[in-house]
């Protein structure tokens, strides 16, 4: 998807920082078609414009505990796989697990005193309006510690089970085998036995990279 198609829409109750977010996406090339501060607007705003993807905050009036990610959920539910990247400070764990775990791809979870860089928050965006992942690292050990895994989970190695997180936070095969200091082929190999363990066959419907992850975090 390039830059200049991407369309989005924030919901953030910071008016300071819903500008700020719609400069920073408007300088990079996309276009924001609505900016809101709170839940019920944000349900409107996506079932109106249909964008290709929405940042959300989680804490928005009127209680500011976690109208956010159950608006974001909601607008899934009106507009099945409307992308959401969550952008906030907090990492609310019963909500964020049903909008990961929903298996519909497009999701994302980024802490806000986290983005240091404006590149690598607009690649996230894209990812996530493409249908893949985009998550913290720190989110992704709050939802899974602790837990226990299920099913084809429990059959990965440990370094399967690293692969798959590093995959989570929406690391390229290229970037895994960075963190982890290993080849990409082996990389590859790892991931194709995750999609084997996890019964996930080859198709061209299915995102397995991202069913994968969902599997992960659903667990």
């Amino acid at each position: 998807m390039d830059q200049s198609s991407l369309r989005v829409v924030i919901a953030e109750d910071s008016a300071l920082i819903r500008e700020g977010l719609a400069r920073v996406i408007t300088d990079s090339g996309g276009e924001v078609v609505a900016k809101v501060g709170d839940g019920p607007s944000l349900v409107r705003a996506v079932v109106e414009h249909r964008p290709d993807v929405s940042v959300v905050d989680v804490r928005m009036p009127p209680t500011q505990r976690d109208e956010g990610l159950r608006a974001a959920i909601e607008a899934r539910r009106l507009v099945p796989g409307a992308p959401v990247l969550v952008l906030s400070q907090y990492v609310e764990r019963q909500y964020a697990t049903e909008l990961l775990a929903d298996r519909a791809g497009g999701v994302g979870y980024l802490l806000k005193d986290r983005v240091a860089d404006i590149r690598e928050f607009m690649d996230a965006l894209r990812r996530v309006a493409r249908g893949g992942t985009a998550l913290d690292p720190e989110v992704v050990a709050q939802l899974m510690v602790p837990r226990h895994a299920e099913g084809g989970l429990n059959s990965l190695t440990p370094r399967e089970r690293e692969v798959l997180a590093a995959m989570a936070e929406g690391r390229t095969n290229m970037g895994i085998a960075t963190l982890l200091s290993i080849s990409e082929g082996a990389t590859e190999k790892h991931i194709s036995n995750i999609f084997g363990k996890l019964e996930l066959p080859d198709s061209e419907n299915d995102h397995r990279r991202v069913l994968a992850v969902l599997t992960y975090l659903g667990s």
